[in-house]
């Protein structure tokens, strides 16, 4: 086995415990989870994986298994502890627009134009989220966020082949989980 396949699961492992300490914040009350995000996410997690397993992702596959096991966790646990809901028009879109990338995964035959339509409308999920610690930027913890951009970092070290399949994913999630982190960190800072 290459090299790149176990730096493919420490990003994996670093990724997974980035959700454990996100779900400990919530348990504690430090992190209120925004419903609508974790259920799309839950749901696109699955379709990511799926479409970037058949993209031939192999090493860096393991993030996005955690992508999947993470989000659902959160997702069940924002009946309980999150804010929000399916309310307003961006989130029937986002659910909406996971549907289309599986419809064009079948019209197309191609796991790519899923993966990419998907990581298109995780773009529209992220909008409620970073809504929310924008208006409220105690209800939304760090640390998780850190750790997961972490393992994105490690995760670009495992690609292992330079195709647009297999590089697209670790890209974007390192971009994204920079954002996050920062559009969180900015918020937290106005408040103090």
């Amino acid at each position: 086995m290459d090299y790149k396949f176990y730096i493919g699961i420490l990003a994996g492992l670093i990724a997974f415990f980035a959700y454990i300490v996100y779900i400990r914040s919530i348990l504690k009350g430090e992190t209120k989870p925004n419903k609508t995000t974790w259920w799309i996410w839950t749901f696109m997690g699955a379709v990511v994986g799926v479409s970037y397993y058949f993209s031939g992702a192999e090493a860096t596959m393991w993030v996005a298994v955690s992508e999947f096991i993470g989000p659902l966790v959160i997702a069940l646990l924002s009946l309980k502890y999150g804010t929000g809901g399916v309310k307003d028009r961006t989130d029937l879109i986002c659910l909406i627009g996971a549907l289309i990338s599986i419809v064009l995964w079948i019209i197309f035959d191609s796991p790519v134009i899923a993966l990419i339509t998907n990581l298109i409308v995780d773009v529209f999920a992220v909008i409620p989220t970073i809504k929310h610690i924008r208006l409220n930027p105690d209800d939304e913890g760090i640390e998780g966020w850190f750790i997961t951009w972490v393992a994105d970092c490690v995760n670009l070290f495992a690609i292992d082949r330079l195709i647009l399949g297999v590089i697209v994913y670790p890209v974007y999630m390192f971009i994204i989980d920079s954002i996050m982190v920062l559009v969180i960190r900015k918020s937290q800072k106005k408040v103090k």
